[in-house]
């Protein structure tokens, strides 16, 4: 399992923009950035979308003030499913990315098996990024939310 001081492994994430799929590069996407990283088991479902995304939506002015170039929500979910969700909580300025396989959430170690509920699911968790090394990593406990809030992570930066 990824831990603080861990380099970001190398994997690619899906997001639906106006122009189209797009397929990032991890190697891309934190480098020379400050990123906070949060992960939820399913888009749609109750405390992600009650909870989890909305305190980044709107605590994300105070990240960008303590230094933080991006904020991303992930999950393993289609990228059609993530740009619907983030539309839905008027995510315009999170980016909303797709682990569709969970490939990357695996190489991670934070994957879980929900059996019936939707197979792999990415586990629940926050981190800060540093130019691709781990510098903070929250992971809750089942069916838990505290330690990965915005409002938890906010208190690290």
């Amino acid at each position: 399992m990824i831990k603080v001081n861990d380099t970001i492994p190398a994997g690619t994430l899906q997001q639906l923009t106006a122009s189209g799929m797009e397929n990032h590069s991890t190697d891309e996407l934190f480098a020379n950035k400050k990123t906070v990283m949060f992960a939820v088991p399913g888009a749609f479902t109750p405390t992600c979308s009650v909870s989890h995304l909305p305190g980044y939506v709107v605590k994300f002015d105070e990240f960008k003030a303590k230094g933080v170039d991006q904020i991303i929500c992930l999950s393993v979910n289609d990228a059609f499913v993530m740009e619907a969700w983030g539309n839905a909580q008027n995510a315009e300025n999170i980016m909303m990315l797709a682990d569709g396989d969970g490939s990357f959430t695996k190489l991670l170690g934070l994957e879980m098996d929900t059996a019936g509920f939707g197979g792999i699911r990415s586990q629940r968790y926050a981190m800060v990024i540093e130019n691709g090394v781990v510098t903070h990593l929250n992971i809750e406990a089942p069916k838990e939310f505290e330690v990965s809030k915005a409002e938890s992570v906010l208190a690290v930066l």
